[in-house]
């Protein structure tokens, strides 16, 4: 598949994005987690250019590999934690708003978990992930090249 145009990293909005980015790298909620969350959430738009970047980023500061195979099926698999499943029903519901209308019982289970400024903080997150896969998406970014910095800790 062939990009469709090499100039978005170049446009104002892109600019933007990445201001957004710089505020959620210091956000609440912890790095480890907003990985999970992006990976989700691209697995989710079937963004292959996301995928690859976000599972290179979450190996290079420590995942495992495990959790990262079975995070498509996390409902089912043992090793998340109780913040971490909250923030991944949210994570869904959030980016499948036109089918779930994002639910109170999402909202309850991320409450038990998260302060309010930590929603507000992951639902950006989310956001955000949905606005970058959904560009890539259209534009073709191939994925594939990307490379973690070697520096990138999420803890």
């Amino acid at each position: 598949m062939e990009p469709r145009i090499n100039k978005s990293q170049q446009s104002e909005p892109f600019r933007a994005m990445l201001k957004v980015e710089q505020y959620l790298a210091h956000c609440a909620v912890e790095k480890s987690l907003l990985e999970l969350v992006r990976m989700r959430v691209s697995q989710i738009n079937h963004c292959a250019y996301c995928i690859d970047m976000h599972w290179k980023d979450a190996r290079a500061a420590g995942e495992s590999e495990q959790r990262l195979y079975g995070l498509p099926a996390w409902r089912e698999s043992p090793y998340y934690t109780a913040r971490e499943r909250a923030a991944l029903a949210w994570a869904e519901s959030v980016t499948l708003v036109a089918e779930t209308g994002v639910p109170d019982d999402v909202f309850a289970q991320v409450s038990a978990e998260f302060s309010e400024d930590e929603i507000v903080d992951l639902t950006w997150a989310v956001m955000a992930i949905n606005a970058w896969n959904r560009l890539n998406v259209a534009m073709r970014t191939v994925p594939g090249t990307y490379q973690a910095p070697a520096h990138k800790v999420l803890a």
